[in-house]
């Protein structure tokens, strides 16, 4: 990695390849939203610079390279629609970085990586490409991060797409070099086509880092996607839904909504506290150890030399002298003093 590389890019290396400023790397996505128009780009992604999000994506491609002229024209014309220059991504990606945030590209014309590459720390292959291994192969060679969008895609195809990029290169079985997302490529889809149990299942087959991209309306499944366990979250974005006709637009988060985004991923991380079950600081503070556990107490008064049966025990608040959970312990001693009923028990009052 060239110097001017390493110092655009260190901030995002130090925190790890697939961590955020918030816990999961949130990705906002103006890819196709400015319609050919570098105009409203450069509008985009000034509004996403100010929503403090880790990464802001795009997608390289003309319609010439992207799809066949004969075989889909009218295809081939929409995206000739909605290219920009070599030169006006280039100027994007610089104000991205120059305003600390990370510039990430769909690239779906390999040769613009020659000129795209110095600004690009890690590569977002989407959910068309998972099979185009051409381009996967030739993106390899950066030796840079990598995320995979799995939209369309059998479990067979994901896992053999990374039996293949693990082939070529063993560093991508580390899950600092290779991330999976769950997505379904459709605009708009229903909730129940979201299928965030995917993130769990794919995290079990692959032990990768996982997230989600979201297609659906709203921020809810990205909420939920954090909350059992991606790692990255992906979501369009635009400056507004209405009259817009662009499929994209519908399922895009505007700018006051990743904000609210962000607010609801600290509550989670905030509510999700850390994996080890210990007592909180708070209850060790309140001494909720002794007032809310039980020991054991006489149940009546008890005379010097009797044996302690279950009749003459009980479990009692607060935690004092002999824990509940030596209750069995006490039955058939004989006590060696006078108790009264309630009494706090010790285990000098037994031979």
């Amino acid at each position: 990695m060239k110097l001017n590389d390493f110092i655009r890019f260190s901030y995002f290396y130090s925190m790890g390849n697939f961590r955020g400023k918030f816990g999961p790397l949130l990705i906002a996505e103006i890819g196709g939203n400015h319609e050919g128009d570098f105009e409203y780009a450069k509008k985009l992604t000034k509004l996403a610079i100010n929503t403090n999000v880790d990464f802001i994506k795009f997608q390289i491609y003309t319609g010439d390279s992207l799809v066949s002229k004969l075989e889909s024209p009218i295809r081939n014309q929409h995206f000739k629609k909605f290219e920009l220059t070599n030169e006006q991504h280039l100027e994007l990606a610089k104000m991205v970085t120059d305003a600390g945030i990370g510039y990430m590209s769909s690239v779906w014309d390999m040769n613009a990586m020659s000129w795209i590459d110095s600004f690009i720390p890690i590569y977002k292959i989407g959910s068309g490409d998972l099979t185009a291994y051409p381009v996967i192969k030739k993106t390899l060679k950066k030796e840079k991060p990598i995320i995979i969008s799995t939209g369309l895609s059998a479990e067979k195809e994901v896992l053999e797409c990374i039996e293949y990029i693990q082939k070529i290169n063993p560093l991508y079985k580390s899950k600092d070099m290779l991330a999976i997302l769950q997505c379904t490529s459709m605009y708009p889809i229903l909730p129940s086509d979201a299928h965030l149990n995917v993130i769990a299942e794919l995290k079990k087959l692959t032990n990768l880092t996982v997230g989600y991209s979201d297609h659906t309306e709203g921020s809810q499944a990205l909420k939920y996607a954090i909350a059992i366990g991606a790692e990255i979250l992906e979501f369009h974005f635009t400056d507004a839904r209405e009259g817009k006709s662009f499929r994209d637009h519908k399922v895009s988060l505007t700018p006051h909504e990743v904000k609210e985004l962000i607010e609801e991923i600290k509550l989670i991380d905030c509510l999700k506290g850390e994996r080890l079950k210990k007592p909180t600081q708070i209850e060790l503070d309140h001494a909720h150890e002794i007032s809310f556990r039980r020991a054991v107490y006489p149940n009546r008064d008890i005379k010097k030399g009797e044996i302690i049966n279950e009749d003459s025990v009980t479990i009692l608040r607060p935690n004092h002298g002999i824990d509940a959970r030596d209750f069995d312990k006490v039955i058939g001693k004989k006590i060696n003093c006078d108790v009264v009923e309630h009494q706090k028990l010790e285990w000098k009052m037994f031979d």
